[in-house]
């Protein structure tokens, strides 16, 4: 009776302890800053799932859309901060690098399938690519069958031209647009400030045989234009009203079938086919058309932007259990079928799942018939202020109170401003 006795004492004296331990954050814990909405859902679930496994405690709070720095600026100064957030690249990295732990002899880098997709710096690694992804013109292809096209007539920006001006012309009678909304808020103006916008700056750097630049000189803004032009005049509403459009306003027209495109990326896929909204034989993403280059064999734009960072300010044991997390990430079953099934990512390691998205295989069908991947360089634009005052003179030119004369000196005269700040 007595040794039971102390049996019972002795336990209940070592979970008293790890409640210490525990509250005293000893045993560590991780608090991610997500910066992807549409995976947030997927996100709180696998934290509770890591939580279970391993006593763990995961926090995910999720920025809202656009609002990414700012949120990271505020949370990094509290007493409990994010252990792992992101950056999206040497521009984001360069803002962030004091706090950015060294994760070259970390475990997950050793995971990665190239070093390619190491953020690294005078041999340090700062960063961890963690999702490879594509954004283009998403299709509804049973509306654009409707219209009485297939996806073999858009080979090019004329292609485009032709079909959603042709449309446009039949709107009525057919019952839908050709584009969804492209909304300037600030839950969507980031798809043509940022990934439009990535279009004549790759153009230029091929160019040139240059990956970045102090000094852009907007030789495809014209063709930037275009594309744009088409986009605000053949779409679901008057460009004025744009400036008031969200990402969801425009998400949802596509799913409501009121338009045939929808320029976003393989990262929509979750929400475009959940609850049966579309199948996978409902849709297609084709390239984002400008009018430059070799367009029979232009690809989507393929690339990676986003990079996990542990923080290295947070306590010593919550940057193992963040370490711990991130291994566990990429290499357990639940950890990377989550990735693939429930976010659609492609993830650069090694023990990958195959993603069941249907614009990640459309990416690979178009990479092995020899197409060529639009690289995304819009890592290179020179800050968020550059970004918004394009977005700026962008939603002033659709609403008819700007010039395209602003849209050219916010890109091009910006870009040296900014660099400038940026660099001394």
């Amino acid at each position: 009776m007595k040794k039971a006795l102390a049996l019972i004492l002795a336990l209940v004296m070592c979970l008293s302890l790890s409640a210490v331990a525990f509250a005293d954050g000893e045993t560590g814990s991780v608090y991610y800053l997500n910066f992807k909405p549409e995976a947030d859902e997927a996100w709180q679930a696998l934290a509770a799932a890591y939580t279970e496994e391993t006593g763990v405690p995961v926090t995910v709070v999720t920025a809202a859309s656009n609002t990414y720095e700012e949120t990271l600026m505020s949370e990094i100064s509290k007493s409990n901060p994010p252990t792992l957030f992101q950056v999206n690249g040497p521009v984001g990295l360069a803002n962030w690098k004091d706090y950015c732990l060294d994760l070259a002899d970390a475990d997950i880098t050793g995971e990665l399938t190239s070093q390619d997709f190491a953020l690294s710096e005078d041999g340090a690694v700062y960063g961890i690519g963690y999702v490879i992804e594509s954004y283009g013109i998403i299709v509804n292809k049973t509306l654009l069958e409707q219209a009485g096209y297939t996806i073999d007539d858009i080979q090019s920006f004329d292609d485009l031209k032709k079909v959603a001006e042709d449309i446009t012309a039949r709107k009525d009678e057919l019952g839908f647009a050709a584009f969804s909304s492209a909304g300037m808020d600030a839950s969507s103006d980031w798809r043509f400030k940022t990934h439009l916008a990535n279009l004549p700056i790759y153009f230029e750097y091929q160019d040139k045989g240059i990956s970045s630049t102090d000094a852009i000189e907007g030789t495809y803004l014209d063709n930037y234009k275009n594309i744009f032009d088409l986009y605000i005049n053949n779409s679901t509403c008057d460009p004025a009203e744009l400036s008031g459009k969200t990402g969801d306003d425009s998400r949802n027209e596509f799913l409501a079938g009121e338009a045939v495109f929808f320029q976003n990326g393989s990262w929509e896929y979750t929400n475009l086919t959940a609850d049966g909204a579309f199948t996978d034989d409902d849709l297609a993403m084709i390239p984002i058309y400008i009018g430059v280059g070799d367009e029979a064999n232009q690809g989507l734009c393929t690339g990676c932007e986003n990079y996990w960072c542990v923080n290295a300010e947070a306590d010593e044991a919550d940057i193992q259990a963040t370490l711990d997390f991130l291994y566990w990430l990429v290499t357990s079953e639940t950890g990377t079928s989550a990735l693939a099934n429930d976010m659609g990512f492609v993830i650069p390691f090694k023990g990958a799942v195959e993603s069941p998205n249907v614009f990640v295989k459309q990416d690979s069908e178009m990479t092995a018939a020899g197409k060529t991947p639009v690289s995304w360089n819009f890592t290179t634009m020179p800050s968020e202020q550059w970004k918004n005052d394009l977005g700026s003179a962008l939603t002033a030119y659709a609403a008819g109170t700007g010039d395209w004369d602003a849209v050219v000196s916010a890109f091009v005269d910006g870009w040296a401003t900014e660099y400038q700040l940026a660099n001394g």
